[in-house]
């Protein structure tokens, strides 16, 4: 009967990761889209003072931050998903954690994917590059604080749907499911650890 209840969980726990995978990717795609179809690129429409939409193309990682070239970087986030696909494989068949730990890891897989599609298929979908090399589409700008003379001197960085699916289920981790990770990895460390005895 326990095992019975553990399979239904597990069920369970896989369904939630594909739905939320599935309709956060799509809420990213759908919004990059509209954006894409509604405004020029560099064009920005204030909807309030501290709430801006543009329409900015960037090569780099999450707000536009570049560190590596344009095909490492997609490389390195179709590994990561891969990576954290199998890591929640675990959570769920293995380690048996608990459903809102394994919710916020769907939402960083998903907010992954989101800019992986920009990545792979981008470039060719709109015709400025191959396979591989697209660019990401942001367009949420939050100009939250500024000096005397109305330059911004917080929030800067554009970003989008995509971003915000990892940067909050990072901050959700760090504050309620820190342990959970360590837990996990630590239960990792050990299994390698007897393996090699």
């Amino acid at each position: 009967m326990g095992e019975t209840q553990s399979n239904r969980r597990s069920t369970r726990q896989v369904w939630l990761v594909t739905a939320i995978v599935l309709l956060a990717v799509a809420i990213d795609q759908a919004v990059k889209f509209w954006i894409s179809g509604h405004f020029a690129v560099g064009e920005s429409l204030p909807v309030t003072s501290w709430f801006w939409l543009c329409y900015v193309e960037n090569n780099g990682m999450a707000f536009g931050i570049e560190w590596f070239s344009k095909l490492a970087l997609t490389l390195f986030r179709l590994i990561a998903v891969g990576l954290l696909s199998y890591y929640i494989h675990l959570l769920i068949h293995k380690h048996h954690a608990r459903t809102g730990y394994i919710a916020t890891i769907a939402f960083i897989i998903a907010g992954a994917l989101g800019n992986i599609i920009d990545c792979v298929c981008y470039g060719k979908i709109f015709g400025y590059a191959g396979w591989l090399h697209g660019r990401v589409i942001d367009m949420f700008y939050f100009p939250l604080i500024r000096n005397s003379a109305g330059e911004v001197l917080f929030f800067r960085p554009v970003f989008n749907f995509a971003d915000s699916c990892i940067t909050v289920a990072v901050a959700v981790i760090l504050l309620f499911y820190l342990k959970d990770l360590n837990t996990t990895l630590d239960s990792g460390d050990k299994n390698k650890k007897s393996g090699q005895k």
